[in-house]
């Protein structure tokens, strides 16, 4: 082996030995920060208890060792339910983070709604109906509302049958007949002219409509 090979083994040597000291003198380093450490967490660690017990002891209470013992015991055995509780809790905080935006539109959409709603008057209309529910209360006692209540298939009914198209058509022509005849210029009818009148088609129908009228109704009465 010649001379210029050694050197350059020793070279290779003396720079592995350079790594292997840098090494030892790194790991000198994080042992002694960690050994400051301890000693750091003892001190405060045992502040902590000195000033636990003297707090345990200004509130007359008592550590029983068993329970604490008992205690730790437990926390061990539950180290995988605390593990799916803390995973649960990031993935409410998750759910929670990626709901902010939508809640906050939401809000948005509301406020927009309610502020629709008061243009519209919507709530001076429920304000105004809430004096209208006060004067039902006012004006009808709870055996009105007894009764309200135990007939109210029957109105319900009875409402139906008058928002009929007929039905509707036909009050609205009686309204309508109503009101285009003057009560003040109503015509006097004596005896034979009221006789006269009967033999028109008109009232012939007139009076034909209110007898079967008055038939029906009797036969639905004897029901």
């Amino acid at each position: 082996m010649n001379e210029k090979n050694i050197d350059i083994r020793i070279d290779a040597l003396d720079n592995k030995l350079d790594l292997v000291l840098e090494y030892i003198n790194q790991q000198r380093i994080k042992s002694e920060v960690v050994e400051d450490l301890i000693s750091d967490v003892s001190i405060v660690g045992k502040d902590i208890y000195d000033a636990s017990v003297k707090e345990l002891e200004n509130q007359s209470i008592e550590i029983d060792p068993d329970q604490l013992r008992l205690l730790g015991l437990n926390l061990v055995k539950n180290i995988g339910n605390f593990n799916d509780v803390m995973v649960l809790f990031g993935s409410i905080l998750d759910f929670l983070k990626e709901l902010g935006p939508i809640a906050n539109e939401l809000i948005i959409d509301l406020t927009k709604k309610m502020h629709e709603l008061e243009n519209k008057n919507y709530f001076a209309f429920f304000g105004e109906l809430t004096k209208v529910l006060d004067n039902v209360v006012q004006n009808f006692t709870p055996a009105d509302i007894r009764h309200l209540a135990d007939n109210i298939v029957l109105i319900m009914q009875t409402v139906k049958n008058l928002t009929q198209p007929e039905m509707l058509t036909a009050l609205n022509n009686a309204v309508k007949v109503y009101g285009s005849v003057g009560t003040e210029t109503i015509p006097q009818y004596s005896i034979w002219k009221v006789l006269k009148e009967m033999k028109t088609p008109e009232m012939k129908s007139a009076m034909g409509f209110m007898i079967t009228f008055m038939k029906s109704l009797t036969s639905t009465n004897n029901k």
